[in-house]
């Protein structure tokens, strides 16, 4: 192990951590500290770091093994054309990790960028130049994307939504609890605007906040706006550009060098708040945009110039709003880089080195067991009519499940990149995939293409193409091992999996079909039961406060699909884990029972510690609930828990049987 890796535990075929295990805290208490107190006691989060635990520890691994891949191969000189993949990828971090020529040029490459915008003299320009911008990787007016049409799903189609902000989210604009990060940010405009040599900063910083300021007042919450019904609105060219009259969206295609064909039919996801945007786009707000735009240009470049630019930008967005004190080692900022520009190029060479195939057979395995008991527990729901039963087996039939890495790469063969040319990189990598995406409507839909890369620490479920994905750097310890007995196995990445096909069937994901579509396939009296039991979640996350949260709560309607997924996730694994013993009764590993070693396994995977800043932040913006509460709050509806720990009334987990939720 080298000196830049770190080890997520020592664990024996139990799958659990034993020396962790702390005796001063009963699990039927509190679950999660039982498994991770002494860690969480013992460990200080990196300074730069605004939380860290089990997912981080496995994700700074995969960015020792990429630096490694990365640097394997000498860097074509500066100026030189860099031909193969590798040679790309080796000619991408050599530019990010040339300081002295990033300090030397300090805030110059931006600089015709800032006199072009500094230079709009009407609202007419001030469209053509974000387009311009927008197609090199600038912020836009509004956030858009490809995806596969809600109500088609053959199909791909430009989703527009709510955009324009340089805060986390639109209540940082008004609550407030917020007040002093306000305050914070209007500065941090100022200084940076400062450190790019603009001049009169301190104006031009109140008008892009007060724009800002304006443009949330509009926006939708992050409750409303998880909301898929509440989300597709289909919409015309022609009926977009009503919406906002104001904003000339042939001449933004034309600018941002986008067929007009491929917006004659969006999906407006927030009709309002991109109404309200565009109400904004008179002659009198333009000083305003100028300076805002300004600002983003600022903002989107600000990593690539100098390090003093780069660390005042950390000093707002990494200390002031997460906590963490000093920036990532620049070679990690340079990993980063790499990966956001030739992501599955560099997960190609991990692949290769790092993922051992027989993980892809040891996860069918899994897959097929949950899947089964998805099956019979969807067989068994007393709450469900038969009519719906029916469709949801359908659906589950369809899951696609992909595990480790694509079956075809990503071709990046167009992408000219100069390892002394760091800015201009970044903006030819934004175009090549501003290209690969609006080049994507009115093709056939690409069922093979990934949304992480295999280096990737993490799963997603896809509600639109119905499939749950696996990249190939979340199987290993603390999640997966194939040595591990089947119990720890099913507690951590089973859970996982449980949880991914668990939002095909949570509030938002339910109302897709199986092939993707948006359709109401539920009886009313179905629909009306499912809400009554995820009311229930919701009330129970709603009284919840984490450590070092100063009381604030979650928000349980923003994190009820992750909730709905963690709680079907454990339940069916357990299910599945019982399924795949086919009636033998399970061993005893290293002293523990499998019940024991199933619940510390998923405890041990949710290990966690976060600064309070980032706890508050997380609380706002967050659809995921605190890990102790994902771990213990799940665990306290379980039966299966009860039984496996004797809980009894008195105990902190115990929670009245009648009171416990019960979904999936």
């Amino acid at each position: 192990m080298s000196a830049d890796t770190v080890s997520p535990g020592n664990y024996g075929p139990a799958g659990v951590d034993l020396a962790e295990l702390d005796p001063a805290i009963r699990p039927q208490d509190d679950l999660f500290r039982h498994v991770n107190g002494r860690w969480i006691a013992r460990t200080e989060i990196p300074s730069d770091k605004a939380r860290y635990g089990s997912f981080a520890v496995l994700a700074e691994n995969a960015e020792a093994a990429v630096r490694d891949i990365i640097t394997g191969t000498p860097a074509p000189a500066a100026g030189a054309l860099a031909e193969t993949e590798a040679d790309k990828i080796a000619a991408l971090y050599a530019s990010f990790m040339d300081v002295d020529r990033a300090d030397a040029l300090g805030a110059q490459p931006i600089a015709p960028d800032l006199a072009q915008a500094l230079g709009v003299t009407s609202i007419e320009e001030l469209v053509q130049l974000v387009a311009e911008r927008e197609r090199q990787g600038g912020s836009g007016f509004a956030g858009l994307y490809i995806d596969n049409d809600p109500g088609d799903p053959t199909r791909y189609i430009v989703f527009v939504m709510q955009g324009g902000l340089g805060l986390p989210d639109e209540s940082y604009y008004r609550e407030d609890e917020f007040a002093e990060i306000r305050e914070q940010y209007r500065a941090h405009i100022a200084r940076m605007l400062g450190l790019a040599g603009v001049e009169g900063a301190d104006r031009l910083a109140e008008l892009s906040y007060e724009l800002e300021r304006r443009i949330a007042a509009k926006h939708w919450d992050r409750v409303a706006s998880r909301d898929i019904q509440k989300l597709y609105n289909l919409r015309t060219f022609a009926e977009l550009q009503e919406l906002t009259p104001a904003l000339d969206w042939r001449a933004y295609l034309a600018a941002a060098g986008a067929p007009e064909s491929a917006f004659s039919e969006v999906v407006v996801g927030q009709p309002d708040a991109i109404a309200g945007l565009a109400e904004l786009l008179v002659p009198e707000e333009l000083e305003a945009w100028r300076a805002w735009l300004v600002w983003q240009i600022v903002r989107g470049s600000a990593a690539l110039l100098s390090q003093e630019i780069s660390r005042a930008n950390f000093d707002f967005y990494g200390t002031a709003l997460t906590g963490a004190t000093e920036q990532r080692d620049r070679w990690r900022r340079g990993v980063s880089f790499v990966e956001g520009s030739m992501g599955e190029a560099v997960g190609k060479l991990y692949v290769e080195r790092h993922f051992d195939e027989s993980s892809k057979a040891e996860m069918d395995v899994l897959v097929g067991f949950l899947v089964e008991a998805y099956r019979q527990s969807i067989h068994e729901l007393e709450w469900m009519s038969e009519a719906t039963k029916a469709r949801a087996l359908e659906k589950l039939e369809k899951f696609t499940p992909k595990v480790g890495y694509p079956v075809k790469w990503r071709d990046y063969s167009r992408l000219v990149v100069d390892a002394g040319d760091l800015l201009g990189n970044s903006r030819r990598v934004a175009e090549m995939e501003f290209e690969r995406e609006i080049g994507k409507v009115g093709k056939p839909i690409d069922r093979d293409e990934w949304f992480m890369t295999p280096q990737t620490v993490n799963a997603y479920y896809n509600p639109g193409f119905n499939e749950i994905v696996f990249p190939a750097a979340i199987l290993q310890p603390p999640f997966f091992d194939a040595n591990w007995d089947a119990a720890a196995n099913y507690g951590a990445i089973g859970a996982v999996i449980g949880h991914e096909i668990g939002h095909g069937f949570d509030d938002q994901g339910s109302r897709y079909d199986g092939d993707g579509k948006l359709t109401d396939w539920w009886t009313e009296a179905d629909r009306a039961a499912f809400e009554t039991r995820t009311r229930a979640l919701i009330d129970q996350y709603n009284a919840l406060s984490p450590e070092g949260a100063d009381g604030k709560t979650v928000n349980g309607e923003l994190t009820i699909g992750e909730n709905i997924g963690d709680l079907g996730g454990l339940a069916i694994a357990w299910k599945a884990y019982l399924l795949s013993l086919d009636g033998a009764e399970p061993p005893v590993v290293e002293g523990l029972t499998g019940a024991e070693r199933f619940f510390l396994a998923w405890a041990q995977a949710w290990q966690q510690k976060s600064r309070p800043e980032e706890t508050a932040r997380l609380l706002t913006v967050d659809p995921h609930s605190p890990n102790e509460f994902r771990c213990n709050q799940i665990v306290a509806n379980l039966d299966a828990f009860h039984e496996a720990y004797g809980t009894k009334p008195g105990d902190a987990l115990w929670m009245e049987p009648e009171a416990r939720v019960s979904i999936w």
